[in-house]
């Protein structure tokens, strides 16, 4: 199974792209997408759905995990990202593949055994399970594989989008 973790945001999306073969991951290409700040919110989206398509396209995954957002105190922040997040579903969306949402708490808990692990612990184990030489950079990237990891270690207990009702 090959899994799309993305970790969303409007100035960098972190993607991950892994494999589970006979539970061994391997990592097939991590990165980021982003947008300057420059640009207008409009166009930034449009950048963000065309490159999770062409991910979509290029790496044929059979499902896709994002990361929820985690609402700090800065409001129109959270809102920015929402609208970046809710990009990056309708692509994942459009392709017909199983979507999975994953909160921050059970990231960490699926990755380092440890819901308040900190970002190190969880780069550092993103490195050991899929046999990597090095942390993944940047942080984003480090972070989507962790999503598409988690997914991998909870495929039958992911929460499938269709299933949550959003308020």
């Amino acid at each position: 199974m090959v899994i799309l973790g993305i970790d969303p945001g409007m100035a960098i999306v972190g993607y991950g792209i892994i494999e589970n073969c006979n539970n061994r991951l391997k990592a097939i290409e991590h990165g980021i997408i982003t947008t300057p700040s420059t640009m207008d919110i409009p166009q930034r989206l449009v950048s963000i759905y065309e490159a999770i398509e062409e991910l979509i396209f290029r790496f044929k995954p059979d499902e896709v995990a994002v990361e929820e957002l985690f609402f700090n105190k800065n409001v129109k922040t959270a809102l920015t990202v929402g609208h970046a997040r809710g990009v990056t579903v309708l692509a994942a969306a459009k392709s017909g593949l199983g979507l999975y949402e994953y909160t921050p708490l059970q990231v960490k808990q699926s990755v380092v055994g440890y819901g308040r692990a900190d970002k190190g612990q969880v780069q550092q184990m993103v490195r050991i399970l899929l046999n990597l030489k090095e942390i993944p950079k940047p942080d984003d990237a480090a972070d989507a594989l962790a999503v598409a990891i988690c997914h991998s270690h909870s495929a039958n207990m992911g929460r499938k989008f269709g299933h949550k009702k959003f308020s």
